[in-house]
């Protein structure tokens, strides 16, 4: 019995102390989750700044992995070069270090009062942010608690002669012991409290210097692990595993140097601090700062050996992937350019779909026709974004001034069509929600109008992709006169609506209100479709007048 209860206690603290590091953890990221993911993305640009956020990110969150996981997805993402993504992951490695080093002086007696203090601002501060800064202090109070009891605990197991023979044969396998560390770490999802466990048991003498040297090592590998595991799961990209597989290769290559030369550094740890715990605190520490001394400057080969290691693979049923963007041709502008009208095009082909989809929805009552359309927005954002980025890496140095038009041209036609496209995801489909949820049916007048409108706008927008390519300003003149037809059917349903509203027929204007504003909304996407292509053709050939409002009268 007074077996089975001191391993109770003893793995009752062990949780006590994986839960107070989660509490932290959770705590700071609800109260600066937002701040520190900004901070970090704006330091991604340079590789020493971008290590220094990693540790203080990490030292704010006491969690490498949480830092490398938003890290690979700044990176999987492509809003972060490789080589500073890295830098990152090395800054966050040695964050976990400042931590264990405070933990490592005897605190434990402020512990009851960081529980009180969070306990206080936890109940009486009803703000989210310190609510959660009370959860913050609660949750270091319990570490410190659990790290002085645990030492209490392990008196009566270090005495155990099973226990004794299991270390032996553990502590004369040095790998073995780094497995255990990483599988523990890698489970817990958090180094810092397995390195505080480890340096727990060496302060009662549980395990030997050695000992807990590899256990700290395969904490470090442990939590390396994490982000490969939960990032890459479910990547077509091969580029998506650069990151946290080159975090975890650099972890590899330590461990191994670590472990070849242990018996000078476990001579070395024992010179500086001959308290076993300082000495796992220190070594965990020296551990993180060489692997940061030695890969930083050699980060962009390192970088470069991972893109050969794990190339770009886009997946080719992606809608978004871009198809005609040449890289190699940006030395000369005008081919590039028509690789970037070409991918122009692609965003008409996805926003025909999406009206084909959003009629399905409205007229025919078709729910899945939303949620497919929903998807497609966001390939016509994707397709934006790569072709403005594209056309804006160009160097004007070397564009003529036809080229430079044809820029213009393309960002405003790529341009207009998102903004279409964002008002058919922001107010078409939402307006076909709203009909599912009412019950309103549209009149037969009603129908036949707004499918008659939609099919309109379908083929001025068909019209709008040959006069990108052609720039015919007959055709221009003519897309530009349908934008009077859209207003004509906006007035007409205008009257009709209020002319109900008069006759006090309120079913029937419900269903009406949903009509008009169905038709203004569809006036919009059209008036998009001509600003798109017909203006620009205009504007240059003096077809276009700067403005609607008729001169004053002479008084």
């Amino acid at each position: 019995m007074s077996l089975f209860k001191t391993l109770l206690d003893f793995c009752g603290f062990v949780a006590l102390l994986l839960w107070g590091a989660h509490m932290v953890q959770t705590g700071v990221q609800r109260a600066f989750g937002a701040r520190l993911r900004a901070m970090l993305g704006s330091a991604l640009g340079n590789r020493l700044y971008a290590f220094g956020a990693g540790v203080g990110v990490t030292a704010a969150l006491q969690s490498s992995t949480a830092t490398g996981l938003m890290t690979a997805g700044f990176a999987a993402a492509g809003l972060v070069e490789l080589a500073p993504a890295l830098a990152v992951m090395l800054g966050a490695n040695v964050g976990t270090t400042l931590i264990v080093q405070a933990f490592s002086f005897d605190v434990a007696a402020v512990a009851p009062v960081l529980v009180l203090i969070g306990v206080v601002i936890f109940r009486r501060d009803s703000r989210s942010q310190f609510h959660d800064l009370g959860r913050v202090f609660i949750g270091v109070g319990l570490m410190l608690l659990a790290l002085h009891h645990l030492l209490d605990a392990m008196t009566p197991i270090a005495d155990m002669s099973g226990v004794r023979a299991a270390l032996r044969v553990l502590s004369s396998n040095p790998v073995l012991l780094v497995c255990v560390g990483a599988g523990v770490a890698w489970a817990a999802h958090s180094s810092v409290a397995v390195v505080l466990l480890v340096m727990s048991l060496a302060a009662k003498g549980v395990v030997a210097p050695e000992a807990a040297f590899a256990l700290a090592l395969g904490a470090n590998l442990g939590t390396a692990i994490n982000p490969v595991t939960e990032t890459v799961s479910g990547a077509n990209n091969p580029a998506a595993k650069r990151l946290p597989f080159g975090n975890l290769f650099n972890r590899v290559i330590g461990v191994a140097l670590a472990l070849a030369a242990m018996p000078l550094i476990s001579q070395a740890m024992s010179a500086i601090d001959p308290d076993p715990a300082r000495a796992v605190a220190n070594f965990h520490t020296l551990f993180n700062v060489t692997l940061a001394i030695l890969f930083l400057p050699a980060l962009d080969l390192y970088a470069a050996s991972l893109r050969k290691l794990f190339p770009d693979q886009p997946d080719p049923a992606d809608p978004a992937r871009p198809l005609y963007l040449d890289h190699g041709a940006k030395e000369t502008p005008f081919v590039a350019l028509g690789g970037a009208a070409r991918e122009a095009l692609r965003i008409v082909d996805v926003l025909d779909e999406m009206l084909r989809g959003a009629r399905g929805a409205l007229i025919d009552g078709d729910r899945r026709s939303m949620v497919v359309t929903r998807r497609l927005d966001d390939v016509v954002d994707k397709l934006n974004l790569a072709v403005k980025t594209f056309v804006a890496s160009l160097d004007p140095a070397d564009m003529s001034d036809a080229d430079k038009r044809r820029v213009d041209e393309i960002l405003a036609f790529i341009t207009n069509l998102e903004q279409a496209a964002d008002v058919v995801d922001r107010n078409l489909l939402p307006h076909a929600a709203k009909r599912f949820k009412r019950g309103l049916a549209f009149s037969k007048a009603d129908q036949d109008e707004l499918t008659t409108m939609i099919d309109r706008l379908i083929a001025n927008l068909r019209t709008a992709a040959s006069l990108f390519v052609t720039e015919d300003q007959r055709a221009a003149l003519k897309l530009a006169e349908e934008k009077v037809a859209f207003r004509a059917a906006e007035a007409a349903a205008r009257e009709a609506h209020f002319t109900q509203l008069r006759q006090g027929k309120r079913d029937s204007a419900q269903s009406s209100a949903l009509h008009l504003d169905l038709l203004r909304d569809i006036k919009l996407i059209n008036s998009h479709v001509v600003a798109a292509a017909a203006y620009p053709v205009l504007e240059r050939t003096g077809g276009l007048l700067e403005s609607r409002i008729a001169a004053s009268p002479a008084t």
